[in-house]
């Protein structure tokens, strides 16, 4: 039976939750995913317990924070002033804002959660949501390409 390799492309059903049980994601709601192990799709804890599996294996695995989304880091955390959301946005705490920045260059849009906002500064959170979590995984291998 052929087993998951580093570079193949796979097709997994798969289910993650936080500690205390709660549902992060379900490939129940969107269907199976497809993806090439190795190439950083899925977190890198994730995509090693692929790795030797066959086609209808199943396997539970819990990721620590830095073999899932990595641990947060204070350097994300960034307070700006509520004049760069223009008219249109009013910050609250737990808004999840599309924020335009440079990088290398170029530019692109990333999630930014809002965690404070005091007067005319706001305080935005540049972390994976995920980042500082421990996350549980229920996985199953349905097709190796």
């Amino acid at each position: 039976m052929r087993k998951v390799q580093q570079g193949d492309h796979v097709l997994i059903e798969f289910e993650s939750m936080l500690e205390g049980g709660e549902i992060v994601e379900s490939s129940s709601d969107s269907g199976p995913v497809e993806f090439e192990v190795g190439a950083g799709v899925m977190p890198p804890g994730f995509e090693n317990a692929l790795i030797g599996m066959g086609v209808g294996e199943e396997k539970a695995i819990i990721l620590s924070p830095d073999k899932a989304f990595g641990h947060m880091d204070e350097k994300l955390l960034h307070t700006v002033k509520r004049s760069v959301f223009g008219d249109k946005i009013e910050p609250k705490p737990g808004m999840v804002l599309g924020m335009t920045v440079g990088k290398e260059g170029q530019t692109q849009k990333i999630p930014a959660l809002v965690t404070a906002v005091h007067g005319e500064n706001v305080t935005i959170d540049f972390n994976h949501p995920l980042a500082g979590k421990t996350i549980s995984y229920r996985m199953t291998v349905k097709e190796i390409k």
